[in-house]
């Protein structure tokens, strides 16, 4: 995620000569500059000894969000190629106001990641009511389970020792519902997060 990152946007040269080098470094570190003072961590990646495709994957295996390579071409036509990595889409950016562009897409991604998460995390969360629906879900579908829990120990052990899953937490913005608990039938106000570990 892009709040996360050391680096958040690297830039790559794609060149063939010391000439082209030289002329994309030009608007490379000024665009460099503009995203640095937007506060944003950003790596111009001018080295020699290794090929574009060779940093591309480099980059992309330490996690940097945004890859944005930069030719000769672009350079005529005032434009850079922007790849993202979290969804894998590149696209072409006119080199204009790229800083407010980039922001805005370290953003966009920041958002998108986060909300994936939140869908997996929730598409993955089974609400059960008795101990058989619960063992029957934790052999069959896996995944987390919202359940009611009498709040001791010992209940927690007994699951934790029949089924070999445990509480994973207690959600902080759960809504308090009346239920009973799985083993002793105990009033409870909310229910609690189950899961294996594997």
């Amino acid at each position: 995620p892009p709040s996360l990152a050391p680096i958040q946007v690297v830039i790559v040269p794609i060149f063939k000569g010391e000439e082209q080098l030289a002329q994309i470094d030009e608007v490379a570190f000024e665009v460099q500059e503009k995203l640095k003072a937007k506060g944003i961590s950003v790596k111009y990646d001018n080295r020699t000894d290794n090929k574009p495709g060779w940093k591309f994957a480099e980059y992309e295996l330490k996690g940097v969000p945004i890859r944005i390579a930069m030719g000769a071409r672009d350079l005529e036509n005032k434009t850079v190629e922007i790849a993202r990595r979290d969804n894998l889409t590149k696209e072409t950016q006119p080199l204009e106001n790229i800083e407010n562009y980039i922001e805005e897409l370290l953003r966009t991604i920041q958002k998108d990641i986060f909300d994936k998460a939140l869908q997996f995390r929730d598409t993955h969360i089974t609400k059960v009511d008795s101990y058989e629906e619960f063992k029957t879900v934790l052999e069959e579908k896996g995944g987390f389970i919202a359940a009611h829990w009498d709040g001791t120990a010992e209940e927690e052990e007994q699951i934790k020792n029949e089924t070999k899953a445990t509480i994973r937490c207690i959600p902080l913005n759960n809504d308090l519902e009346e239920g009973i608990s799985l083993i002793t039938g105990k009033p409870s106000k909310q229910r609690v997060i189950f899961a294996k570990a594997y």
